[in-house]
């Protein structure tokens, strides 16, 4: 998984950062992004996709992460998601995790098939770059574990919806307690909700 920013390394660069976002398809909750740089040789835990990881394995890879390289994170809220649509919101979101970065990038390595609109720092869009970066992996991560974080806390808040369990995203239960409850502050407006 290093061989991506080991051959970017042999071309020159030295600053090179993973970024990655969750809560692109929920239809509550924020998205939030991370933009990581990768200190470390090697790390003490597995650093994979979020989405490959056990909970467990994703808070010990997360708390790592946050101590062993240079993070930033970025959000975007509901309102802004309403406001702008989901995809300028996630552009956004990248956008503020790179201005949270203690560092310049000299390279921006971002998940997808999309480059980030306005950046000032030279970018590679990389598809499935959470499988084939580790700067990506563990940019997917942190986003994951900040997102759910925010989604526990709502779950605090809004127990009906159950977002503890479902994190905001469309499943069966969260849909009939929509149909019930109507949506909350922290459901997205813009977003259908089939079947209600």
């Amino acid at each position: 998984m290093q061989k991506l920013e080991k051959h970017l390394r042999q071309q020159g660069f030295r600053r090179i950062v993973g970024i990655d976002e969750a809560g692109r398809g929920p239809l509550a909750g924020p998205v939030v992004a991370a933009a990581v740089q990768i200190l470390p040789a090697s790390f003490g835990v597995e650093i994979r996709d979020s989405k490959a990881l056990s909970p467990r394995k994703r808070e010990l890879a997360y708390e790592e992460i946050l101590r062993t390289c240079l993070v930033g994170v970025g959000r975007a809220s509901v309102e802004e998601i309403d406001e702008l649509n989901i995809l300028e919101a996630t552009f956004l979101a990248m956008r503020r995790a790179l201005e949270a970065l203690p560092v310049e990038p000299d390279l921006c390595l971002v998940d997808g098939n999309l480059t980030i609109p306005g950046l000032r720092w030279p970018q590679k869009a990389v598809v499935k770059g959470d499988q084939l970066s580790l700067s990506i992996a563990a940019a997917s991560i942190v986003a994951k574990v900040e997102r759910d974080r925010i989604m526990e806390h709502y779950h605090e808040l809004y127990p009906i919806y159950n977002f503890r369990k479902n994190k905001g995203y469309p499943t069966k239960e969260h849909r009939a307690a929509i149909a019930k409850a109507g949506r909350s502050p922290v459901h997205r407006r813009s977003f259908r909700c089939a079947g209600l």
